[in-house]
């Protein structure tokens, strides 16, 4: 069965459908290279974990959709090379056609495949594994498992990151988080679900990520002035949250 792809467009802003109401992806169109959608600037505050001006050198998407994160990424880190797994090859044509998706095989490879297999089957390591993939029934499949989040943790480099959209109205929602939980030790940070219902959990690996909400703010400051995206509102909701005591986001 071959998957519904539709392509809308209202109010300036193009959308990604699999043939539903459901939103996949967003671009606005007088702004190609910016986040739309709120839950992808979320994923985005993995920028501000760690102070290392060379994060991330090496990152791995796994589901492209209008491809959004891989575009802000491309655009942003020019020495980042980028890998995205995509299982449907309608959607990466959709992606070129319609959402401005590069073409640019040394900086950016992309691969027609399952997102789990790939990372089990892969020899590299990553700096930032953003994990945004699901069918047109909102199922993440292989991708929300105990196994899978053990095989990324295995190919995150020595102080990666991962990310992953996780569906906050859903019930299974605090299992997602505890098969994280358990794969990473309990390195994991789960933000509150934005209006959206998506809900983005963060894990990590080596060096503690111990910082001040007032130093992560000063960051997405200087994030806001070199890419244009603005996190400071994110930061706000996730201090009034009270997920980081003391002011203080540990994981």
């Amino acid at each position: 069965m071959s998957l519904s792809i539709d392509i809308r467009e209202e109010f300036g802003v193009r959308t990604l459908h699999f043939g539903s109401e459901w939103i996949q992806g967003a671009m606005r169109i007088a702004r190609p290279w910016n986040l739309e959608l709120d839950y992808t600037k979320e994923m985005m505050t993995s920028l501000l974990f760690r102070e290392e001006t060379r994060f991330p050198r090496k990152v791995l998407l796994i589901g492209l959709g209008a491809a959004s994160l891989t575009k802000f990424l491309y655009r942003n880190y020019p020495l980042a090379k980028l890998t995205v797994v995509e299982i449907e090859p309608s959607v990466v044509a959709a992606a070129r056609q319609f959402f401005k998706l590069p073409e640019d095989p040394k900086r950016l490879k992309i691969v027609i495949g399952d997102g789990a297999e790939f990372v089990a089957n892969s020899d590299q390591t990553y700096d930032l594994i953003l994990v945004d993939g699901f069918d047109a029934n909102a199922r993440a499949g292989a991708l929300d498992t105990l196994p899978f989040y053990q095989v990324v943790r295995a190919h995150l480099s020595e102080e990666g990151i991962m990310a992953v959209n996780l569906l906050g109205h859903s019930r299974g929602y605090k299992s997602s988080v505890e098969r994280i939980r358990n794969a990473f030790d309990g390195r994991v940070l789960a933000f509150p679900s934005c209006d959206s219902g998506n809900a983005i959990a963060f894990a990590v690996v080596g060096e503690p990520v111990c910082i001040s909400i007032d130093d992560l703010k000063e960051q997405a400051v200087i994030l806001k002035k070199e890419t244009g995206l603005n996190l400071l509102a994110t930061l706000t909701r996730l201090e009034q949250a009270q997920t980081c005591k003391g002011g203080m986001l540990e994981i």
